[in-house]
């Protein structure tokens, strides 16, 4: 070999001499579990030649990228064994996503469970084929000519400029509009022909085999063609593939926990809130039980920050349109926002306007009306910061589609504050209130937490760079000082101020978005707030934005699944069952729940007419922290039996100590 046909590239971070137009493959020939590479940062097949001088690392299956090329894999071999199924489907979009893939299709009837399990056999054999997956680049004339049977691939083929755009946006597995069309070819290992295409970017397992018996079909469903609802209605089924069968299992095992711990489902069962159809979708009721808890979070929530020096305030529902034009929302977020009513002007006798007709909104946020408090009057730099609080009630029009339960609702209760500062004041406020927040969601159970900050979206923002690089900055130093692990999310912030996210795990290792931070140079400009400063001047203050349950419905959907209903004793809504062994010693119990009442403890008797035995099943179907069970025994020796919610019992426990074991779990907030 000559030095002309060799070349230097980096593999894994060492430097390697290697014969030019070497494949990935050839690299890590050996190494089954490399599936793709990433050559200078960029996503590669394996069978693509690596250029010189490039700096190459090999992709693990089990990595998050790699994982996400199995599950786009996956959806390909789907998406074969639907148009075998059923020849006259026509495809859609099929990217990866969190955990599965999906993939739409035009067809005639909707998919039933029976197909999903036929199309799972099938997914197998083609999977056992061991098909290889041949990138090709073609013109897109070669494009149209391969997909001339596939309509709604012509599309995203033919609008470059706006659907197809869209569709990449969304997700799409379709390369158009960016220098290269790319179409991916199932093909035979012996024979070399060509089974099954689709137009796709890629990339893609060397072959079908990688993917092995480790993926399931879950679900289908109706979706719109790229997600718009003027588009025509498809039909989507979903899937997850991991490398291992046991991966599957373990995923397959965490979502039927999550299924048990569904906050609608055991919202029902423990009487806690429903969603009437006649509300409309979003707008939940709350049943007395549900309503036990929601205040008690709401008044311990209260009291901690009546601690931390917040002021309370109350704002209406409803404002003049001009609010959100001088805030931006009109501008900006109109498509989230109800749509507005209308007051017709009043008129005069001779037909004069007298008054002018005005449009009147849903407020969508808590902060234009609390700029206003602010303005209503001087400030001084003695009065920052100034920190106002409100458990304010907001409306959101969200798309059906999205609607979830508690944790996307349409109308909604957020604790909303927002804090104004001098500059100097900036940096410790942020820090106070980031402590503040993870102090408080600690209280409430939640403890395993991390940081997203969301950056400044290029094409959705008010303000000056200058102003949107310093609070970026400033929150980075103080997500930093933290301590916690801080995730970029570029160009998620709101139009007005990037912020902090604090993402939370739940008891069964999910991430849910807690408390933002939101650190706001713009509005105090838009609504021409000041105050003034020691040395006599007029001087804008900073705003900090902060919401810490989000809201607080879907704050308890989130803490619902966290405890599987079992909320501990101090959020419980009944805390104690008192329960007789037999009707005899009923008025005894009723001694000690009189005893729990006085010190504010939420108990009752089970006084009713079912056996013993099925009134302790119920106890333990309801989720009650503590039951105290009382016999002959117990009455003379001044007693109870008090039995856990797990099922383990202490017996012969005096009523005092029982009763101060129950005051101390609910004060401390033990879980």
């Amino acid at each position: 070999m000559t030095d002309a046909q060799q070349t230097i590239i980096t593999v894994d971070g060492e430097e390697r001499t290697v014969a030019e137009g070497t494949t990935g493959a050839e690299l890590f020939d050996g190494r089954r579990e490399i599936v793709v590479m990433r050559v200078d940062g960029v996503l590669k097949d394996l069978d693509q030649p690596v250029p010189s001088g490039a700096a190459v690392e090999g992709v693990d299956i089990a990595s998050e990228d790699g994982l996400n090329v199995l599950r786009h894999s996956t959806a390909h071999v789907m998406a074969q064994a639907v148009q075998q199924l059923r020849p006259d489907a026509k495809l859609g979009i099929g990217p990866y996503i969190k955990d599965g893939f999906y993939f739409d299709f035009d067809v005639a009837e909707p998919f039933t469970p029976e197909d999903l399990r036929t199309l799972e056999k099938m997914m197998l054999k083609i999977v056992n084929q061991n098909q290889v997956f041949r990138r090709r680049a073609v013109t897109e004339d070669e494009a149209r000519e391969a997909m001339a049977d596939e309509p709604y691939k012509l599309l995203l083929l033919g609008a470059k400029d706006n659907q197809s755009e869209g569709a990449v946006k969304e997700g799409a597995n379709v390369e158009v509009g960016a220098g290269e069309i790319t179409v991916y070819d199932n093909v035979d290992r012996k024979s070399g022909d060509v089974i099954w295409c689709d137009l796709c970017r890629g990339p893609h397992l060397p072959n079908t085999k990688l993917i092995s018996n480790a993926f399931a079909l879950t679900r289908s469903a109706a979706a719109y063609w790229l997600g718009s609802e003027k588009n025509v209605q498809l039909q989507r089924i979903y899937g997850t593939a991991w490398p291992t069968k046991e991966a599957l299992k373990e995923y397959q095992e965490r979502i039927a926990e999550a299924e048990r711990r569904d906050h609608r489902k055991l919202g029902a069962e423990l009487d806690l809130f429903s969603f009437p159809d006649e509300l409309g979708s979003g707008l939940p009721v709350f049943h007395p039980k549900g309503g036990i808890i929601r205040k008690a979070m709401e008044d311990y929530s209260r009291q901690r920050h009546t601690e931390g020096g917040y002021e309370f305030v109350y704002t209406p529902h409803i404002t003049k349109g001009h609010l959100y034009e001088v805030s931006g929302h009109l501008d900006w977020y109109r498509e989230g926002m109800f749509p507005a009513m209308h007051i017709d002007a009043e008129l005069n006798e001779d037909g004069t306007v007298r008054k002018p007709g005005q449009d009147y909104y849903l407020k969508p946020m808590n902060c234009p009306m609390h700029n206003l408090i602010f303005r209503s009057r001087g400030r001084s730099y003695r009065e920052l910061p100034l920190r106002l609080f409100e458990f304010g009630s907001v409306y959101r029009y969200e798309k059906s589609g999205v609607v979830h339960g508690l944790t996307r609702v349409r109308g909604m209760t957020q604790d909303d504050a927002h804090i104004y500062c001098t500059r100097e004041q900036m940096k410790d406020e942020l820090t106070g209130t980031l402590n503040f927040v993870l102090d408080l969601l600690k209280d409430y159970g939640l403890d395993d937490f991390y940081l997203e900050l969301s950056t400044k979206d290029p094409e959705k923002y008010v303000g000056s760079d200058d102003a949107w690089e310093e609070a970026t900055r400033t929150l980075a130093e103080v997500a930093e000082a933290s301590g916690l692990e801080l995730v970029p999310d570029p160009g998620g912030a709101a139009f007005y101020g990037p912020k902090i996210s604090v993402q939370a795990r739940d008891a069964i290792g999910r991430t849910w978005q807690m408390s933002t931070i939101q650190l706001d140079f713009n509005l105090p400009e838009r609504f021409d707030l000041e105050y003034q400063a020691a040395d006599g001047t007029r001087q804008r203050p900073v705003m900090i934005h902060r919401a810490l349950f989000g809201s607080v419905e879907r704050f308890l959907g989130v803490l619902t699944e966290h405890y599987a209903g079992a909320f501990p004793a101090w959020l419980a809504p009944v805390q104690v069952v008192a329960i007789p062994v037999a009707e005899a010693f009923n008025d005894y119990l009723y001694d000690v729940v009189e005893r729990l009442k006085k010190e504010g403890i939420r108990a009752e008797v089970d006084a009713g007419t079912d056996r013993f035995p099925k009134k302790i099943r119920t106890a333990s179907k309801e989720k009650v922290p503590f039951v105290l069970i009382a016999g002959g025994e117990d009455a003379e020796a001044g007693a109870v039996s008090f039995r856990f919610r797990d099922g383990s019992q202490d017996n012969g426990v005096p009523v005092d100590e029982a009763v101060k074991r129950i005051v101390d779990a609910v004060r401390t907030r033990a879980r």
